[in-house]
């Protein structure tokens, strides 16, 4: 079967998605209707962005520790009193922190190389109660995520690897596993792969790059025996399936694209056509790059559940980025080309470079943008059991069109990139509901889904204030684990530095 045919196939899965998220604020019909209060939130930091990205809830202390890049530390606040929070003293940290994460009583923070980001960087620990500094493990260049397995015997951290921006400096993406007991750590590669052994748009295009090189590890969950990490892969497309008792990558699943021929997987494609929620479809395939990577298990079966921002490699020294107006599209292919690429049609779409010249002739047979726009279910295994197709934003427009696809306060503006680029996904149990909260980090907010049946999500609330822009990261906060007795979402905005607390009854 060959690229296009599994698109095709993917995309039929993807047809009947859709019409599966009924609007229902009820809960779905799964016990007492739930309610959403913001009930507290707080600013870090002023002025510029970059005050608040990641944050990690440490409930032995009630303090809420945020990666601040921008002041070189972690800033913790006291959330005893989530309607009142408290500052208190930062950590500060040596290098650039980019990820947070806690586990009994421990902090860890992902800190990127200061003097070279190309560089190793580390993974720090410090005692939740009074910041003592614990340990400090060596990582790959650009840890930028981290997290604790769910036992706590390892810590586990994604090295992104980004090249600099002339691109003469392209270090190997790479996974750090430390084990706990002993300080052991394992820096684990991806020698042995292929792209060709992957197949299904799993993508390796960086210039003069290795396949360890071109592998940008984003995001990390880890399978609740704490046996198995699934790393995102976001710029290549996949996800690495990480044998942790063994420290090496057993797999690496290549997660496909979206046909936005079907009438499921509409997009507003212009920010230039002056129809805000212009839904049509268009004869281009959706990479999905999923960022953040969740993982459940719903009726004793395990899923993955990812957030398919996408993101494009735009660097001075090397671009895949281009606008469909801008290229030269195949006369055969594209008999209607000098009406799709029109600025008001497809012309404005961004798409990539590194694919869809088939046949080697200069010109482009098929068309691949960035990102799903949306939020996928797929099985341990990589195979796709739900997508929400063009739900994220049809369903912003309908409640707040002002927000659909904003850009810095632009309605429309993000049409043709990414849309409302959904980025971040955090799982919450509540009795027999399992709960979906996704973080759309152009549109703002956290979307919620019941995802009980998961292949049948049902549509609960959108939160979101005005006040929060650019939501990076989500924490929810178990009813044991909370201050307040119930359970919580926290949501960490990086573009306005704020914070927002919800109580979910």
């Amino acid at each position: 079967m060959n690229v296009l045919q599994k698109a095709i196939v993917l995309g039929a899965i993807l047809g009947g998605a859709y019409s599966c998220i009924p609007d229902d604020h009820s809960g779905g019909g799964n016990g007492d209707p739930l309610t959403f209060t913001r009930i507290g939130g707080f600013v870090n930091g002023t002025g510029k962005e970059g005050f608040v990205e990641i944050t990690a809830f440490d409930p032995e202390t009630d303090k809420l520790f945020i990666v601040n890049p921008a002041a070189s530390q972690l800033s913790v606040w006291d959330l005893s009193d989530p309607k009142s929070p408290v500052h208190l003293t930062g950590i500060p940290v040596s290098g650039t922190p980019n990820s947070v994460a806690v586990h009994d009583g421990v902090v860890a923070v992902a800190v990127e190389n200061g003097g070279n980001p190309q560089a190793p960087g580390a993974i720090t620990t410090y005692d939740t109660e009074d910041y003592q500094l614990l340990a400090e493990y060596t990582a790959g260049a650009m840890p930028d995520m981290v997290t604790f397995s769910p036992d706590g015997n390892y810590i586990i951290a994604a090295n992104e690897g980004e090249p600099n921006d002339d691109y003469s400096s392209d270090p190997e993406g790479s996974v750090t596993i430390v084990e706990v007991e002993t300080g052991m750590v394992n820096q684990v590669g991806f020698e042995g792969f292929t792209a060709e052994s992957i197949g299904y748009d799993f993508r390796v295009f960086g210039p003069s790059a290795t396949f360890s090189q071109d592998v940008e590890p984003e995001y990390i969950a880890v399978a609740k025996n704490s046996k198995t990490a699934y790393v995102t892969l976001q710029e290549n497309n996949g996800i690495a399936i990480v044998d942790l008792t063994n420290k090496v990558i057993s797999d690496i699943v290549g997660l496909g694209v979206k046909d936005h021929t079907l009438a499921s997987n509409k997009i507003d494609a212009s920010n230039k056509d002056n129809i805000s929620g212009n839904f049509k479809n268009w004869p281009v395939y959706g990479i999905f790059m999923p960022d953040a990577i969740t993982y459940t298990t719903i009726g004793g079966t395990p899923y993955l559940i990812t957030a398919n921002e996408g993101d494009a490699r735009d660097y001075k020294g090397f671009s895949e980025e281009e606008r469909v107006k801008d290229i030269l599209l195949d006369p055969t292919v594209f008999p209607d080309a000098a009406e799709l690429q029109k600025s008001e049609n497809l012309g404005r779409l961004k798409i990539t470079t590194a694919q869809g010249d088939t046949d080697g002739d200069g010109d482009y047979d098929t068309l691949y943008c960035y990102g799903g726009r949306s939020f996928t279910i797929w099985t341990t295994s990589g195979t796709l059991v739900y997508d929400s197709g063009s739900f994220i934003g049809e369903k912003t427009w309908e409640l707040q069109p002002e927000l659909f696809n904003n850009d810095e306060g632009k309605t429309d503006g993000r049409s043709d990139d990414k849309g409302a680029e959904p980025e971040g996904v955090e799982i919450l149990k509540i009795g027999e509901k399992t709960l979906l909260f996704v973080g759309l980090e152009r549109t703002g907010g956290a979307m919620v889904f019941d995802i009980s049946n998961p292949r049948s999500p049902v549509f609960l609330e959108w939160l979101r204030e005005t006040a929060d822009v650019g939501p990076e990261g989500l924490v929810a906060v178990t009813a044991e684990d909370s201050p307040t007795g119930n359970d919580l979402i926290i949501i960490s905005n990086e573009v306005s530095n704020s914070v927002s607390i919800y109580e979910i009854k």
